[in-house]
Parts: C-alpha cells; structure tokens; sequence
C-alpha cells in the first residue's frame, strides 16, 4: 500500500471517531507535514461567518507562520474561494496571484472544501520545492484529503474557533 493509500485509510478512520472538525483538520495538517518533507506547511483557511468573503487562519503545522486573514480578492486561497476549483501553481514567483506568506515558499495547492452545498473552508498546502504537486497523483491525493473533511462536514457542522474569532471575544468581552 502506498504512503498516500495508507495515509487516507487513517484519516478515514480518523473522520468516523474525530469529535469534531477542528480535531481532524489538525490531524490531517499534522500527519501530512510529518510524512511528506515536501510539504512544509499545511494548513486551513476557514470561511469567516461574520463576513463570507474572508478567509481565516485554521488549524495548521508547519515552519512558518501564515496568513491569518484573506480576503477572497488576494492570493491563491483567494482565487481557489473565488472560482470553487483547486488552485495549483508550480511556481509561486511566476503568478501574480500569490500572497507570500515566507519567502520560501516554491509551490502551492489550494483545495476548496464544501458543505451543504457552499464553501466552508481550504486545505493549502505548500512547499519549499517547485513543481511539488505537478503529478496527478500528488494533487489527486491533496483533494481526497479535503474530501474527507468535506464528507465529515456534511455530518458534524464546521465549529472551530480561530484566532480571529478568539480576539474578537476577547475585544467583546465575552
């Protein structure tokens, strides 16, 4: 069995005892940084729901420290928010479109992920490598992952609270 077939068995698995959404997006950021050196960040971008166009920072792992607001209108998490398709770029320092989040980064692919018919979150990964996602297996591999999490949304409701949300309680008071 391939490192992609087995890693997809345990995350199935996973998904069916998870107690929640947040506890699998963390296990799969974890495990997917931990088994593959090329993928040095991965991470989720949440759909804000005090505004929908905004994306913000997950659960993620990685050697860096990302991004923790996008608007649908920057970067590649964007544009895969905007179109509902996954974005991969082999280069990041030939797309307009890319936010850097460290100067590193080569590669990228962003994965929509849908519940109940609406965007709900984005599994980005990214690398320190170009071309790290340029085979069909690597990419198909990626979207089966945010499928997983896209089925167990259809199940469970999206309730992780990011770090966005955190400030604004703490500015509120609550």
């Amino acid at each position: 069995m391939s490192a992609h077939a087995k890693l997809l068995q345990e995350f199935h698995e996973f998904a069916r005892v998870a107690p929640n959404a947040e506890k699998l997006m963390q296990r799969i950021s974890d495990r997917l940084h931990a088994e593959f050196t090329r993928y040095n960040w991965v991470g989720f971008y949440l759909v804000d729901e005090a505004n929908p166009r905004l994306l913000v920072l997950g659960p993620h792992t990685g050697s860096f420290t990302p991004h923790e607001l996008i608007p649908f209108e920057q970067g590649l998490c964007g544009a895969a928010a905007t179109s509902g398709k996954t974005v991969i770029v082999h280069n990041v320092a030939e797309d307009k479109r890319y936010l850097s989040g460290s100067g590193i980064v080569k590669s990228e692919i962003v994965v929509p992920i849908f519940a109940s018919g609406k965007l709900s979150c984005e599994l980005d990964v990214e690398s320190y490598f170009t071309e790290s996602f340029r085979a069909d297996e690597e990419s198909r591999f990626v979207e089966a992952c945010a499928q997983i999490v896209a089925d167990y949304l259809h199940t469970a409701p999206l309730a992780v609270e990011t770090s966005e949300q955190q400030g604004r309680k703490k500015r509120s008071g609550s």
